[in-house]
């Protein structure tokens, strides 16, 4: 078993899974249809969403006749996903070492946590668990506040709190996927869907980003009130974009 530490960041998500359920967007059908369709995924086929959070992907692959088995290393989040789907559906573990048999499922999906793994061995560990044939998709979530009228203060203010994160400052998954090789050359493709603007969801989304949810209590409290006062005093659109970026890869075999 490998000695994989969480990184500090990430544990932060612990403290803030009943906001990430709350406020991160959910998965609309288009999504999960064009995973299905780009991975060639069998109706009723074994996947495992790897980092499953609170199981917003895990919840949206079932919905569509997946068999679907979810691995989240943190106990918090796990408990708002075991109650969700099942907890027959739920493991305890890391991308770095998977509990689950070699070639064992159809595909990987990652929503948002790929930027945490130690890639390379994720890598590895995904490749072992896929079947022949079977496919990876790493998911990035970019909801659209262009729309509302406090969508720039907001940024401005976030963007001044964020300290060095994998995700921003890191090197793009396609590095890990081509540096790991194997693996077949890494695409990407992107769904849009709308989904309905809720003021008071947002405050709880931006209390899901890392670098909120591991500010010392009083400056978070202090942080979040006054999101909350620019989102109260600005006009929000009845509906907004989510972008869903997908990234597809797939192990191949050596000529």
């Amino acid at each position: 078993m490998r000695s994989v530490a969480l990184h500090p960041l990430a544990a932060t998500f612990a403290g803030a899974a009943d906001a990430y359920e709350r406020g991160r967007p959910e998965y609309a059908p288009a999504v999960v249809g064009a995973i299905s369709a780009e991975l060639s995924i069998p109706p009723g086929a074994p996947v495992l969403d790897l980092a499953a959070g609170t199981g917003k992907l895990t919840r949206a692959l079932l919905r569509s006749g997946l068999d679907v088995v979810a691995v989240e290393p943190q106990l918090a989040l796990r408990e708002v996903l075991a109650a969700t789907v099942g907890g027959e559906r739920v493991r305890d573990g890391l991308a770095e070492a998977i509990p689950l048999p070699d070639e064992s499922v159809a595909a990987v999906t990652v929503a948002d946590a790929f930027h945490w793994f130690d890639r390379q061995a994720a890598l590895e560990e995904i490749r072992r668990v896929l079947r022949p044939g079977g496919g990876l998709a790493v998911l990035s979530t970019v909801p659209d506040f262009g729309g509302a009228s406090w969508a720039h203060e907001i940024g401005t203010l976030m963007a001044a709190l964020r300290p060095e994160h994998p995700h921003f400052d890191g090197p793009p998954w396609q590095d890990a996927v081509r540096a790991a090789g194997g693996w077949s050359a890494p695409r990407e493709i992107r769904v849009t869907t709308s989904q309905p603007a809720v003021p008071e969801r947002f405050v709880d989304y931006l209390a899901s980003i890392s670098w909120v949810a591991s500010l010392p209590d009083r400056q978070r409290a202090e942080t979040l009130a006054q999101i909350a006062a620019l989102i109260s005093a600005g006009e929000t659109p009845a509906e907004l974009p989510v972008h869903v970026l997908i990234g597809l890869a797939a192990p191949v075999t050596p000529a």
